[in-house]
């Protein structure tokens, strides 16, 4: 309960940052053309907050649903206008300064995206470094000749400083079509070589979870001896009796050669009695011990215990954990480039979706917006800031799509009406809006089900 409350939260703060934003994009560019706004609202439903300020006593709402947000205008399509404010009026402005308030919503969500990825870069992101774990069987990565302990320099012409990256220049060789992609990588014994990976772009892109673990590659962790560097107090460790220094020998009658090893008993044992076999000051021990069960939020519980070996941190410290971190000048620079990787792999996407190319089970809702907002947010500051900025970006793309209902409807409107010299028709708007909102219920009802099935299954 506490872990949903937190994603909740998460999601919410992060909603009303991006809606606010994009609204007020509209809302500058409306009240620097000479636009009068009625009404700033962030959320739908009834008010839980306003006020009324300004020389136009704007309303400036905060709602009750905060799936959204608007922007009312003065406009004589909706009601009767003063005629001293018909100058005013929304509907009496140029196409191009119509076009501009439009535009401006998805402008403010990629220019924040910039600015959070400037401030990301700036006081440093962490990060895990790309280093490769046993590749899975008959995988593509095992058939390119990955080795444990690989670390990925470069995927084409895009270097790699962590997974992440590797995920991004991989996602981009697959939207391009590309069948053979070039890891360099940096071997265990210091020597920098390639490996060519082949990649079946159709297959993944109709495969569901992460491209890099679809692929085969696994990440890299030191295996040590399954020996505890720490015990909880309140743990089911501490209950069993287990003290520091412990070395598991077996685990109901099966030895126990690394940590790994055990950790794998463990998280497959949630509520089971186990029998351990320790070693203690030289002598044999048999104690019995009840794993807790925790749900990650993927709905399987795994155990848990509340114990921990110690050598391993250390090595994952020093080997594995990475800061990236930039001057000014260089994360700002960082920020753009991002920004543009992100937004094409987004446009990217969508075209595979149009044309059936990528599978609909991709599509998340905002169950799994939220559950990606909780994670990112108890990782650290660092990894929700570039969430709420990778959320912004798409935000910013999806509301440009040319869907009566979002803004890039409105603005295929206005460009028609800059080719012919007049509006469209308000009839067709009408069966425009009909239309719209018939897709994107669909596409709602499609990614409330994606959501649904992940959690039952």
């Amino acid at each position: 309960m506490q872990d949903f409350l937190f994603s909740a939260v998460a999601f919410i703060v992060a909603l009303g940052v991006l809606v606010t934003i994009h609204e007020f994009g509209h809302y500058w560019v409306a009240r620097k053309v000479g636009v009068k706004v009625l009404r700033f609202s962030v959320g739908f439903g009834s008010a839980l907050w306003k006020k009324v300020a300004g020389e136009d006593k704007t309303e400036y709402v905060i709602a009750a649903i905060p799936l959204g947000g608007y922007v009312k205008m003065l406009d004589e399509r909706e009601g009767d206008v003063d005629e001293a404010e018909l100058s005013r009026a929304f509907n009496r402005q140029s196409v191009w300064a119509r076009i501009a308030i439009v535009l401006a919503g998805p402008v403010a969500n990629l220019i924040l995206a910039v600015l959070v990825y400037w401030v990301v870069y700036l006081i440093g992101i962490a990060g895990i470094a790309p280093m490769v774990g046993n590749p899975v069987k008959e995988s593509a990565v095992a058939q390119a000749g990955f080795l444990p302990a690989d670390r990925i320099v470069a995927v084409g012409d895009s270097k790699t400083g962590s997974w992440d990256t590797v995920r991004v220049a991989v996602l981009d060789q697959m939207l391009d079509k590309s069948e053979e992609v070039a890891f360099e990588v940096e071997t265990q014994s210091g020597e920098t070589t390639t490996r060519t990976l082949k990649l079946d772009h159709k297959a993944l892109l109709a495969s569901q979870g992460d491209v890099i673990a679809n692929l085969g590659f696994q990440q890299w962790w030191p295996d040590v001896d399954p020996v505890l560097g720490g015990v909880q107090p309140d743990g089911a460790a501490a209950a069993a009796g287990l003290q520091i220094g412990d070395i598991i020998v077996s685990t109901d009658g099966q030895p126990v050669p690394t940590w790994r090893d055990w950790v794998g008993m463990i998280r497959s044992s949630p509520g089971v009695a186990l029998e351990l076999q320790i070693e203690r000051n030289g002598a044999l021990q048999t104690l019995e011990l009840t794993p807790g069960s925790r749900d990650l939020g993927d709905g399987e519980p795994v155990g848990f215990i509340g114990a921990w070996e110690t050598l391993s941190q250390s090595v994952i410290d020093d080997k594995v954990r990475i800061v990236e971190r930039y001057s000014v000048g260089d994360a700002l620079h960082r920020a753009f480039v991002r920004t543009w990787e992100m937004m094409s792999l987004t446009v990217q996407m969508i075209g595979k979706l149009v044309m059936g190319q990528a599978s609909v089970e991709n599509i998340s809702g905002p169950i799994s917006i939220a559950q990606f907002a909780g994670q990112s947010a108890s990782v650290g500051i660092d990894h929700y800031l570039s969430f709420l900025a990778l959320i912004s970006i798409s935000l910013g793309v999806l509301n440009l799509l040319p869907i009566p209902m979002l803004d890039g409807g409105h603005l295929m409107y206005y460009f028609t009406e800059v080719v012919t010299g007049k509006p469209v028709s308000e009839r067709i708007q009408l069966y425009g809006q009909q239309l719209g909102l018939l897709l994107l219920a669909g596409l709602m009802t499609l990614a409330f089900y994606n959501d649904i099935v992940r959690i039952i299954s």
